[in-house]
């Protein structure tokens, strides 16, 4: 007993780290990068949990470079007293890190096959490792597409690297809003009218999606209309986690701990549950 609760404490007792830099991508949020003092192994998928002294802890995606481990990078939108007082942090303030938790996106899996990374919002830093490590061992995957939708183009994360990706002749890049002004170019509507544009092949291909539960079902949807399996569709769950190791029920989907069995999860095992009002 007592072993196992000291396995307990070690995985619930922060590390005390230092914010390097911080940049504005949005009105709202914030990139902050932090020395963890050592290299920070993570997959490209996996949370922290980041603690502001005195406020809390929130569940946060790592969205840095998995081959650069010396740099933990987390894309923060302040939207409550936590994340506010995470995303104002300067540089040289300290703050508490967990992790890192959870399952990644399944690449290992997907060799020879084309990858759709399909992202609504700021489900696009969860989704960035991975895409990431898709350019940097781009030679073992087939396509490689982003479909990236959000509300308006001042709303597109990343923007820049958005930019450099679409320069690129080895993925293919497709960005769409909600609603825009005469300046915008670029594609109206909602990011599922995207996939019948790409040119991937849906029997063989692997699909990673992140973004507002309600965008992920009608891609659920629009993925089985157009062949896609089921089992080669995975989605990122954001729950209330708070204990960020399946102790304290906070983030239970149906029979699934999103910390603990997530955030990555196989369409295939929670689509019937996406359909479940107020689950």
């Amino acid at each position: 007993m007592a072993a196992a609760l000291h396995a307990a404490a070690e995985h619930t007792l922060p590390q005390f780290m230092r914010v390097r830099a911080r940049r504005q991508e949005l009105a709202d949020t914030w990139t902050l990068e932090i020395d963890p003092g050592g290299p920070f192994e993570f997959l490209p998928g996996q949370f922290n949990m980041l603690y502001a002294f005195g406020i809390g802890e929130v569940p946060i995606s790592i969205s840095g470079d998995p081959a650069r481990p010396e740099r933990l990078v987390h894309t923060v939108r302040a939207v409550g007293r936590t994340t506010q007082a995470l995303a104002a942090l300067g540089r040289g303030a300290r703050l508490g890190v967990r992790g890192p938790y959870g399952a990644g996106w399944p690449l290992d899996a997907a060799p020879g096959a084309d990858v759709v990374v399909l992202a609504g919002g700021i489900g696009l830093a969860p989704l960035r490792p991975a895409l990431y490590r898709l350019l940097a061992e781009r030679a073992r995957f087939g396509r490689v597409s982003l479909l990236y939708g959000s509300r308006s183009p001042q709303q597109l994360l990343y923007a820049s690297e958005l930019r450099r990706w679409r320069s690129r002749f080895d993925i293919e890049v497709e960005v769409t809003v909600d609603t825009a002004g005469p300046e915008w170019r670029g594609n109206l509507g909602v990011v599922t009218k995207l996939l019948r544009r790409s040119s991937f092949d849906p029997a063989n291909s692997m699909v990673l999606v992140c973004g507002p539960e309600v965008m992920m079902r009608h891609v659920a949807t629009d993925l089985a209309g157009i062949g896609v399996p089921p089992a080669r569709v995975f989605i990122s769950m954001e729950r209330n986690m708070k204990c960020a190791v399946g102790f304290c029920g906070h983030c239970q989907y149906g029979s699934a701990f999103v910390c603990r069995d997530g955030p990555v999860v196989p369409l295939e095992r929670l689509e019937r549950l996406l359909g479940v009002r107020e689950l």
